[in-house]
């Protein structure tokens, strides 16, 4: 009976749900590995010498990654299915020799959870000590890509990144968007205790108003990454750190306050580098490089635009940084809706380069999935 306390299901019944669920793991097993197999083949048939990375396709993971999600009906998450597919497709792919991933570390950043995120957890993540190392160790060959953070949803832009983009021959392969829950870390029992918090700006940015009605007159203290500020606060009496759940696990802190970001749809989106280009996904993103003759004119920008307009292109984000050239000079970095492969876009980037001082493609890459 139902409210004698005891189980609805006989023994029986729980015995054979078990037995399908072993049968059912084997199966799982076998087709793993069938898959795992059938990757082999294309690793020969490829035959590159440019290792995992002659086999790594974005734009091929994007569109196997779109399949699942349209063909999930539960009862696990899109999330959850496209995760679990991730690490499997990783695992393939890792059969002869991992990717090497370059991020801004060091262990227990955000870009590490973004590297596990997009890669999966069969490559090599290589920690960095700055954005600009990430770029050269990429450009050099000794990653095969790069992991970098863009754009938060709080705090803007990172604009160190974007200003590597105007020296770097590098391009854009990927993004992701990752949600970030910031925590108040450190090694005392209360906040009375707290002396300096040790963060990276743009945490920091995306805690000001938290910060400012609980701690309100403790020093901030900026360094390079959270998971520097997280080391800090192992170390140093009086001294707390804002970081992630990752950082938790790896410098043994206490969680002292959980998300205390102002907004709690906080998301930093990050960016892929790779040294080529790869062809469309069908559901694209590109970056493009401009700058006007004369940035001060008050119709050059538009004029410049106009292109995106006249095909029916969508542009979904723009930012000015100084050229770097002469005082006052702007470039502006432009994201579009679409592959250059694309011909309504490819006449659209004809027209712009006509007019443009500066026109660079930065990427034409699969748009984030979840």
């Amino acid at each position: 009976m139902a409210g004698d306390g005891k189980s609805t299901a006989d023994p029986v019944d729980l015995s054979k749900l078990r037995a399908k669920i072993d049968a059912t793991d084997e199966q799982i097993q076998q087709l793993i590995n069938e898959r795992a197999g059938y990757a082999q083949q294309v690793a020969v048939t490829k035959n590159s010498d440019d290792g995992a990375v002659g086999f790594f396709r974005p734009e091929r993971e994007a569109q196997v990654l779109r399949s699942v999600v349209e063909r999930n009906h539960g009862p696990l998450s899109d999330e959850e299915m496209v995760r679990l597919f991730r690490e499997i497709m990783s695992a393939c792919l890792a059969q002869e020799e991992p990717l090497k991933i370059g991020y801004l570390g060091p262990e227990g950043t955000f870009t590490q959870t973004a590297v596990y995120k997009h890669f999966g957890h069969s490559v090599r993540a290589l920690p960095l000590a700055t954005i600009d190392e990430v770029f050269h160790e990429v450009e050099a060959g000794s990653a095969d890509f790069g992991v970098v953070p863009i754009e938060n949803s709080t705090a803007g832009s990172v604009n160190h990144t974007l200003d590597n983009f105007l020296v770097s021959p590098l391009k854009i392969c990927g993004e992701l968007e990752l949600r970030i829950r910031q925590h108040l870390l450190g090694n005392m029992d209360g906040l009375n205790k707290i002396v300096r918090i040790c963060a990276h700006p743009q945490s920091l940015a995306q805690c000001r108003a938290w910060l400012k009605e609980y701690l309100d007159g403790i020093e901030q203290v900026e360094v390079a990454s959270n998971a520097e500020g997280a080391r800090r606060a192992r170390d140093e009496v009086g001294t707390a750190a804002i970081a992630g759940d990752a950082a938790v696990e790896v410098y043994g802190l206490n969680k002292l306050i959980a998300d205390i970001e102002d907004r709690p749809d906080n998301t930093t989106r990050f960016l892929v580098i790779g040294r080529e280009l790869f062809s469309s996904s069908g559901d694209d993103r590109t970056t493009l490089l401009l700058s006007t003759a004369d940035t001060a004119d008050a119709g050059a920008l538009h004029k410049l635009l106009a292109p995106l307009s006249e095909y029916g292109i969508n542009m979904t984000r723009i930012e000015s940084r100084p050229s770097r050239r002469r005082k006052w000079h702007y470039v502006f970095f432009i994201d579009i809706d679409g592959h250059v492969d694309d011909e309504n876009v490819a006449k659209a980037l004809i027209d712009l380069e006509k007019n443009a001082q500066l026109f660079r493609v930065l990427g034409s890459y699969p748009k984030a999935i979840l």
